[in-house]
């Protein structure tokens, strides 16, 4: 479980209240995000654990382009899926967010990333998992988004055989059921955010 300084709050809680921040626009959003607050608050002190059970939370980030047109994916050496940047929680993350974007960094090798949205949560998914993926039964999945610099050059990691970049509208064939639906709500999520702030005078881009 990832330790926090004094007067911090728990992953656990931070997690909780980003989620209560998070106002997504589609029905299953909204019950799921009532699932993984039930799930947090059941057990806070394994949910985000990947020893605490087989179903726990995990963290990913969804890497674009700037102009929001191709998403870096890795190849998942025990998925032998394309799928975009993520891992589990690890013991030094002091936040769901923080651990996403560690993994993305971790596994495409690039360091500079530019939160969208705030850092805000842009998608949720539960998913479970084939034999191969050892104790692990169900993963929670809490998604992010990012953008990097164009000439930006990424480097397989030793979690992956291979990380590439892929148009939004020519996915690889071999990525998870349902992964275009998800990647295409995580961009209408990005627009959304982007019109609230364009309304309300904030900067418009969504990383504001």
């Amino acid at each position: 479980m990832p330790q926090t300084p004094a007067n911090s709050p728990s992953p656990a809680t931070d997690f909780v209240n980003a989620l209560e921040a998070w106002t997504p626009r589609s029905v299953r959003h909204q019950t799921l995000r009532a699932e993984y607050r039930d799930l947090v608050a059941g057990s806070p002190r394994t949910a985000l654990d990947r020893n605490g059970g087989p179903e726990h939370l995990t963290a990913s980030c969804f890497v674009f382009s700037p102009d929001l047109t191709r998403v870096l994916l890795c190849f998942h050496r025990k998925g032998r899926f394309w799928v975009q940047l993520g891992g589990h929680i690890e013991a030094a993350d002091d936040s769901v967010a923080s651990a996403a974007f560690r993994e993305a960094r971790e596994e495409c090798g690039i360091d500079e990333l530019s939160p969208l949205s705030g850092g805000a949560i842009v998608d949720l998914d539960r998913h479970s998992l084939g034999g191969g993926f050892g104790r692990c039964g169900v993963h929670w999945d809490v998604g992010f988004a990012a953008v990097v610099a164009p000439d930006a050059v990424p480097a397989v990691s030793d979690e992956s055989d291979d990380v590439a970049w892929w148009p939004i509208v020519a996915l690889p064939a071999t990525v998870p059921p349902d992964f275009a639906l998800r990647l295409h709500g995580v961009l209408d999520e990005l627009a959304r955010v982007a019109g609230q702030a364009a309304r309300t005078g904030t900067r418009g881009h969504p990383s504001a």
